[in-house]
C-alpha cells in the first residue's frame, strides 16, 4: 500500500460573487517554484467559471485573483465552464474544461501563450444524441454497458431540448507522441483515448468513425471494487521512464450514493493505448469530514499534480466544495504499480522480493543501480524508479 499524506484544504469559497457557493477540481501546472491553479468556481444557482491562484511551492497560496479568468459566454457553456485541466505542449498551454448549458456537458478547450489570456478553440468531443450514439457505437455484447449511463432519459430534459451523450474529463498528454496530440475523454463508464495531428481533424466524420470502433478506443474500463461503477480522467499524465503515470477517479455505487476515489495506472510511453498496470486498490479515498460531506458527499476528485523532488502533490476537489492536496512518494508509487504490471514479468516476480518499503537505500543516487543488480540483472533501463528518472520539464 502507498503511504499518502493528506495535506489539508488549500482553498475555500469566498464572498466574491463568482465563487460564493464553492470551489473545486483545480487544473495545475508548475513553473519554477510556483504552481498555477485554475479551478472551478461556483456561484449561487450552480453557475461555474474558472478562477485562478498562484502557489509558492506546492502548498502556500501566494496570490488569488478576485475575478475569474474564464467565464461562460457561448450557448453551449451558458450554465458554466467547469473542471479544468492544463498542460503545456511546445510553447502553447492547453486548458481543457467541461462546457455545461444546463442540459448537456461536453469537453472543450482554450489555449494561451501566457496563462493570462485564453482563446477558445471550441468543442473537442463528439456531439451526438443518445439515439445517434447507440446507432454509431452499435450496442451489442460488451458495448451494451453504455446503455446504463447513456439512455437520454433523465426525467428533467424538456421535450424540445436535445440531450446529447455527456462526454467530459478531457485532458491532454503533455507532449506529442509519435507526432500526434493524444488526449483522454470519458463517455461513461470507461475512459477513452484519441489522437490527432491537429485539432481541426476533430470533425463529425472523425467521431462517427471513432464511435464505430469504440471498443478499440477504450483505454480503461472498471476493473476493481473501488471503481466498479465508472471511471473518469483525472490529472494529465506524468511522463516517467517506466510509462505515463495516470491519476484518475473511480466511482462505486453504495447505499449512501456514489463514492469517488483517486486511482492510479501506468500506460506505455510510446503506445499509450496500452495499460501496463494499475493499482487494485484506491490510491486515496474520502475519509475526512470535508471529503465526506459537501455539495456532493463522498468525493475526492483529482485533477492536477505538481512534482517537487521525489514528492508528487495531487490537487483535488473535496466533496465539490473545497480544494485540497495529498502527497506521496513518486518512486514508491511507480514501484507499486510495477508490482501489478501485466506484461513485464521481471518486475512482479523480483521487485516484491526486495522489500523496498522496508529498506530504502540512504544514498538516493546509488540505489537504482543496486536494486537493478538485485532485481533483474539487466541494463540501466531495467532499474527501479527514482525521481531523477522522471521527466521534470516543469522545473
Amino acid at each position: 500500500m502507498i503511504e499518502v499524506q493528506k495535506e489539508g484544504i488549500l482553498l475555500k469559497k469566498t464572498e466574491l460573487g463568482f465563487e460564493n457557493e464553492g470551489v473545486s477540481n483545480p487544473a495545475s501546472i508548475r513553473e519554477g517554484d510556483h504552481v498555477h491553479l485554475f479551478y472551478r468556481a461556483v456561484r449561487k444557482g450552480n453557475y461555474s467559471s474558472i478562477g485562478y491562484c498562484k502557489l509558492e511551492g506546492p502548498l502556500t497560496v501566494k496570490e488569488r485573483s478576485d475575478a475569474p479568468v474564464l467565464t461562460p459566454h457561448l450557448e453551449y457553456e451558458s450554465h458554466g465552464v467547469e473542471d479544468p485541466r492544463i498542460v503545456k505542449i511546445d510553447d502553447l498551454y492547453y486548458l481543457t474544461f467541461t462546457a455545461y448549458d444546463g442540459v448537456n456537458a461536453i469537453g472543450a478547450v482554450a489555449t494561451s501563450t501566457d496563462l493570462q489570456h485564453f482563446e477558445r478553440r471550441g468543442v473537442m468531443v463528439p456531439q451526438f444524441s443518445h439515439d445517434e450514439f447507440k446507432l454509431l457505437a452499435r450496442y451489442e455484447g460488451p458495448l451494451d454497458k453504455y446503455s446504463r449511463y447513456n439512455t437520454g432519459d433523465d426525467g428533467v430534459t424538456k421535450p424540445d431540448e436535445k440531450r446529447l451523450v455527456w462526454d467530459k474529463d478531457v485532458l491532454f498528454f503533455p507532449r506529442r507522441i509519435n507526432g500526434k496530440l493524444y488526449f483522454l475523454h470519458r463517455i461513461r463508464p470507461d475512459i477513452q483515448i484519441a489522437a490527432v495531428n491537429d485539432l481541426k481533424e476533430l470533425t463529425k466524420e472523425f467521431w462517427k468513425d471513432y464511435l464505430a470502433h469504440l471498443d478499440k478506443n477504450t483505454l480503461l474500463a472498471p476493473k476493481h471494487e473501488h471503481e466498479a461503477s465508472y471511471l473518469g480522467g483525472g490529472c494529465p499524465p506524468i511522463e516517467t521512464e517506466y510509462g505515463w503515470l495516470l491519476i484518475y477517479h473511480g466511482a462505486r455505487y453504495t447505499t449512501k450514493g456514489y463514492v469517488y476515489s483517486a486511482c492510479a495506472a501506468l500506460l506505455d510511453l510510446e503506445n499509450p493505448h496500452k495499460e501496463i498496470g494499475r493499482l487494485p486498490y484506491a490510491l486515496f479515498k474520502p475519509e475526512l469530514e470535508w471529503e465526506l460531506t459537501g455539495e456532493v458527499n463522498n468525493v475526492v476528485f483529482p485533477t492536477g499534480t505538481a512534482l517537487f523532488g521525489d514528492t508528487l502533490y495531487i490537487y483535488y476537489g473535496a466533496a465539490d466544495r473545497q480544494i485540497a492536496c495529498a502527497s506521496l512518494s513518486l518512486p514508491a508509487l511507480l514501484t507499486e504499480l510495477l508490482l501489478y504490471a501485466e506484461s513485464n514479468a521481471c518486475y512482479p516476480q523480483n521487485v516484491s522480493s526486495l522489500h523496498l518499503h522496508q529498506h530504502p537505500y540512504d544514498d538516493q543516487k546509488d540505489w537504482p543501480e543496486r536494486l537493478l543488480e538485485e532485481a533483474c540483472g539487466i541494463g540501466p533501463r531495467g532499474a527501479l524508479p527514482v525521481a531523477g528518472q522522471v521527466n521534470q520539464s516543469q522545473e
